[in-house]
């Protein structure tokens, strides 16, 4: 394709598609696909003309209706990573592009392909600068420009001219169509054309040679009007001098007075700088008389005088912390003012302190409020006053924690010292009079169980314990039909009254010191300031420590104090209550102690209120002091509780019946039947449900395990007796308190029970046709062989004179009386209190007649039409059956 063909394409191009879509056309070259048949178009290489400036590769095509081109597939340069030319000494026209895959082209010519490649490289260069590999592409052709020729009228010039490009203007395209159509060949001949329109440009050029001599007078009179402009140049330049000379005196005028006003201004500045240095000082850095008075000598026990030290401290704190700016350490003034604010500090510290410790002391050694020991009610002392007066002191202690941090912990360890003695008497006074309530308040209860002084021990008799829970085992027995009817006290019904009784004094326990706890920690966070910051534990919650003698505990040295110290202050005044409150734990614990060796079922009612409480003290604050120590305590409770369902098991095991009298329901089957009742009615919406379960699980695992051991040892009972009786009865239990947890042991019950009564009405029962029975067994077995029912009959051993010889032999009079006798057997088996004898005779009844109806349809198969019939009719043997359950 030759170069004016490629112009005229190029042209055609920009005009038609480019130029609407605002881009350049800056290199092309006509290519056709490698390896297919030839299909030629062209790849542009362009330029958007906005910024910033987007280069593209886009792919031409001849629309095959038409003379006109149009736009098929575009590429953004940036996209490229690979321009492989194929080989770079030898002239070969083809090359591929590797955008997101490789497209591989055949070009028309090696000049042109080689013109294109080094238009991408320049592109690549300047607008992206990009990392593109060029393969098998000379280093000569992409460092050199595009010599010029056809490959630069194809490339679009270098870069220079690529950038001066401009398109074609209206007026400019119509100017040059009409000197085409001036001349014919303008198309044809494109050389011939440039030819004359060269021509053409010499002979304007002569013209204007020749204008330009034609003015040479005109030039000569501009030259003389110019040199007198510069005359009159010279005559203003020597004004402006002088004027310039009289400015300058001026000037260095002006700058004296500017020099006279700036120093004035400085001196201004400075002045108020200093005013307001003074105004500062002054402001923030005077305390007033009446403050000054008030920490000096301040009344600290009138409401009055606390709250002019409250206002006085904290104006000291203020001027004490103030802000001082560079160089204000260094003023006598302000050196003494600040050696005046810690004096001050000190003297109000002090006094503060000292007061306070007096305070402290003084509650500590009274004696008002301690219980009396006589004292009926079972309550502890209220200490809102002592709080309500010393929160008044509120806010000097957080200024003594901010300033004197030393004094502020010493008043801490006195507070919890002092404190601790007077909890310690008010609660160990508190849990004596509710154990003498529990044992009973007279002197031998109080001997009884041990309750020396305040100590809380144990140290009863073990023979007084033992003789106690003998008494408890026995009347539990008769305690089930109590439970709800708490009126009618009797002998009987003492267990169910003393558990109330306990159940009412554990709980009132455990209320006193619920709010007692509550009241002492918001005291001590309001009071000591501890739920606003994080800081470091003080000295008094340090651990303490054994002599070398083992009795005497000493606190650690202060200086122990960093390595035991604690991020939280929610940890602080855990702590604190800990030190304070630390009888309370082991005086639960001997309280606990106590109520189990009274009543080991009283872990039931300990087990759900402590929980309760518990439960209660973890919503309101997980790591306080009242949750962790009755969550201490329930461990106890739980492991008490434990331990009576271990005992329960332990008594079911070594339970011993006697081989002369019938068995009966076992105790431990109407113990669990008591227990389960008690259980019900005290974990009613309990929290701790789960424990309850679990040892119900356990009880009735060891209840039929011990069911089935007694009913095989039983000499006196048959064994289907003792297992129907008690599964009966832990079945009646188990459905009238609907344990849900228990459905499956339920279901067992009623399964063995069901079994058992079965078993036992067929061993009872026995055969009492017995000869009726072996008859009819060898007709069956005949039948089995294969002999047909009507034929049994023709056998000798089996014809019906054989069969009425037997039938002869069970008339109606001796079948009742052997009913009659049976009936007197099953009286002596059974027992009284689970009333079965009925329901065994019921059950004894309908076998009999399922046995006569057996018997009566197998005359009728195998011996028809023979008339036999037994010598008694069903409606006999119901009316033998029920004139022998009504004669006894």
């Amino acid at each position: 394709m030759t170069g004016s063909t490629m112009t005229a394409i190029k042209h055609a191009l920009q005009r038609d598609i480019f130029t609407p879509n605002d881009e350049r056309l800056l290199g092309i070259v006509n290519v056709c696909k490698a390896g297919k048949k030839k299909k030629n178009c062209f790849l542009c290489a362009t330029v958007t003309t906005e910024r910033p400036v987007q280069v593209k590769v886009v792919k031409v095509k001849k629309s095959d209706k038409g003379d006109f081109y149009k736009r098929q597939q575009t590429w953004e340069l940036r996209d490229l990573t690979v321009v492989d030319a194929k080989d770079a000494s030898k002239e070969n026209p083809e090359f591929d592009l590797h955008f997101e895959k490789v497209y591989k082209w055949l070009a028309s010519s090696t000049a042109e392909k080689n013109s294109f490649i080094s238009c991408i490289w320049k592109l690549n260069q300047r607008y992206l600068r990009k990392k593109l590999e060029f393969v098998n592409v000379s280093s000569q052709l992409l460092e050199e420009s595009v010599p010029s020729g056809e490959s630069q009228s194809v490339a679009g010039g270098d870069e220079d001219a690529l950038e001066e490009y401009q398109e074609l203007s209206a007026r400019e395209e119509q100017d040059i169509e009409g000197m085409m159509e001036m001349c014919e060949y303008a198309v044809s001949n494109a050389e011939a054309f440039a030819e004359k329109l060269f021509k053409e440009l010499q002979v304007l050029d002569g013209a204007n040679i020749q204008s330009i001599m034609a003015s040479e007078k005109q030039v000569n009179i501009l030259m003389k009007l110019l040199d007198d402009a510069l005359a009159e140049v010279d005559t203003i330049e020597g004004k402006l001098s002088s004027y310039e000379e009289m400015l300058q005196s001026v000037k260095d005028q002006m700058d004296q007075i500017s020099q006279s006003n700036r120093l004035i201004q400085i001196s201004s500045t400075n002045n108020g700088k200093l005013l307001d240095e003074i105004q500062f000082l002054v402001n923030y850095m005077d305390l007033s008389k009446g403050h000054i008075r008030a920490l000096q000598e301040g009344d600290l026990t009138s409401p009055r005088g606390i709250e002019a030290c409250i206002s006085a401290s904290e104006a000291l704190l203020q001027c004490m912390n103030v802000a001082l700016r560079p160089g204000h350490d260094q003023l006598s003034a302000v050196t003494q003012q600040q050696k005046l604010f810690s004096e001050l500090r000190d003297t109000f510290a002090r006094r503060l302190t000292n007061h306070l410790n007096n305070v402290f002391v003084h509650q500590g050694h009274d004696q008002s409020s301690t219980l009396s020991q006589n004292s009926a009610e079972l309550t502890l002392p209220k200490h809102s006053p002592l709080h309500r007066d010393l929160l008044r002191y509120a806010k000097l202690m957080e200024w003594l924690k901010n300033t004197q941090r030393e004094k502020y912990e010493g008043l801490s360890r006195t507070y919890v010292d002092y404190m601790n003695r007077l909890y310690e008497r008010e609660i160990k006074d508190f849990f004596e009079i509710a154990k003498i309530k529990m044992a009973g308040t007279s002197k031998e209860a109080k001997g009884k169980f041990g309750l020396h002084g305040s100590s809380g021990k144990l140290t009863g008799s073990t023979s007084s314990l033992n003789k106690l829970t003998v008494q408890g085992s026995n009347s539990r027995r008769s305690q089930s039909s109590s439970l709800l009817d708490m009126g009618n006290m009797s002998a009987s019904d003492l267990d169910v009254a003393d558990r109330t009784k306990f159940d009412k004094i554990f709980e009132q326990v455990l209320g006193e010191l619920e709010p007692l706890c509550l009241a002492e920690q918001d005291f001590i966070s309001k009071f000591f300031k501890l739920q606003q910051h994080q800081t470091v534990l003080p000295p008094l919650a340090q651990p303490e420590t054994e002599d070398t003698d083992g009795s005497i505990p000493s606190r650690m040295p202060p200086q122990a104090d960093h390595r035991h110290s604690l991020s939280s202050e929610k940890d602080m005044v855990r702590l604190m209550m800990n030190k304070i409150f630390q009888s309370i734990e082991p005086e639960l614990n001997s309280l606990i102690a106590l109520g189990d060796k009274i009543d080991s079922f009283h872990s039931l009612y300990m087990l759900v209120k402590m929980s309760h409480h518990v439960w209660t003290a973890e919503n309101v604050d997980p790591a306080s002091f009242l949750s962790t120590t009755l969550g201490n305590v329930l461990v106890t409770v739980k492991r008490n509780f434990d331990k009576c369902i271990s005992g329960q098991i332990k008594q079911m095991e070594e339970v011993k019946i006697s081989k002369k009298s019938k068995v009966g329901i076992l105790p431990f089957v109407t113990r669990f039947e008591e227990f389960a009742e008690l259980a019900e009615t005290i974990f009613r919406n309990a929290e701790r449900r789960g424990d309850l379960d679990k040892a119900y699980v356990k009880l009735i695992r060891a209840v039929f395990m011990n069911v089935e051991k007694v009913a095989s040892e039983s000499q006196k009972t048959p064994r289907d007796v003792v297992m129907m009786e008690n599964f009966h009865h832990i079945f009646s239990t188990l459905s009238r308190l609907k344990i849900s947890c228990l459905d499956a042991e339920r279901r067992e019950a009623k399964h063995k029970y069901t079994d058992h009564l079965q078993s036992y009405v067929i061993n009872s029962l026995g055969q009492p046709l017995e000869k009726l029975n072996h008859f009819f067994e060898g007709v069956e077995s005949r039948v089995a062989l294969g002999v047909r029912e009507e034929e049994v009959s023709y056998h000798l051993a089996f014809n019906k004179q054989e069969l009425r010889k037997v039938i002869k032999e069970y008339p109606g009079k001796e079948v009742k009386k052997g009913l009659d006798n049976l009936y007197k057997k099953v009286d002596k088996h059974l027992c009284e209190e689970e009333s079965l004898l009925q329901v065994v005779w019921h059950s004894m009844q309908d076998e009999f007649i399922r046995q006569y109806k057996h018997f009566e349809g197998l005359i009728g198969r195998c011996y028809p039409g023979s008339g036999i019939t037994m010598e008694f009719t069903i409606q006999d043997i119901l009316e033998y059956f029920s004139s022998i359950a009504q004669s006894h």
